[in-house]
C-alpha cells in the first residue's frame, strides 16, 4: 500500500509540475509549450492507467498503440480548434466582422468538439472490448480521479500565481 501511495504522490507531483510548466510556457510561447505539456500528460496518463488497471503485458500491447493514436488525433483536432478560437476572437473584435467568416469559424469549432467526443467514444468502445469488467470500473474511476487531480493542481497554481510575492 505504501508503494501505491508513493507512486500516487509522485504522479501527483508530476501533474503539478507539468501544469506549472503549462502556465509558464503559455506566457512565453503559447503553442509549442502547450503541445509538449499535452503530450507529456498523455504519457503520464498512460503510465498511470497501466498501474491503475493492472494491465497484463498483452493488454498493454493492445491498448497503448490505440490510445496513443487516438490521443494524437485528439491533440491535432485540439490544435486546429485552438487556432479557430483565436481567429474567432480576433474576428469578433473587428469593427465590421463578416458574418460568413464568423459562421465558418463557429461551425469549425463545433465540428472539432464533436470529433473529439467521437474520438473519446472510439476509445471507450475499444477499451470496452479489451478490458475485464473490473478493469472497466477501474478505468471509469481512474478517469475521474486523474482529471480531478489535474484540475486541482491547475487551480492551486492559479491561486499561487495570483497571490502577491511573500516578503522575507
Amino acid at each position: 500500500m505504501k508503494m501505491k501511495q508513493r507512486v500516487g504522490a509522485f504522479s501527483a507531483g508530476i501533474v503539478f509540475a507539468l501544469a506549472g510548466w503549462l502556465f509558464a510556457s503559455a506566457q512565453e510561447n503559447p503553442t509549442p509549450g502547450r503541445q509538449r505539456v499535452r503530450e507529456n500528460l498523455v504519457t503520464l496518463r498512460l503510465l498511470r492507467l497501466t498501474q491503475a488497471l493492472d494491465l497484463s503485458e498483452d493488454q498493454a500491447a493492445k491498448v497503448y498503440p490505440v490510445i496513443n493514436r487516438i490521443e494524437k488525433e485528439k491533440l491535432d483536432i485540439q490544435k486546429q480548434m485552438s487556432a479557430d478560437i483565436r481567429n474567432l476572437r480576433v474576428m469578433i473584435k473587428e469593427d465590421a466582422p463578416k458574418d460568413a467568416d464568423i459562421e465558418a469559424r463557429y461551425q469549425n469549432i463545433k465540428a472539432a468538439r464533436l470529433r473529439i467526443i467521437e474520438k473519446d467514444d472510439e476509445m471507450d468502445a475499444f477499451l470496452e472490448k479489451n478490458l475485464t469488467t473490473i478493469q472497466k470500473a477501474k478505468y471509469l474511476l481512474f478517469q475521474i480521479e486523474f482529471y480531478r487531480t489535474l484540475s486541482e493542481g491547475m487551480d492551486r497554481l492559479r491561486m499561487m500565481r495570483n497571490k502577491p510575492p511573500v516578503k522575507k
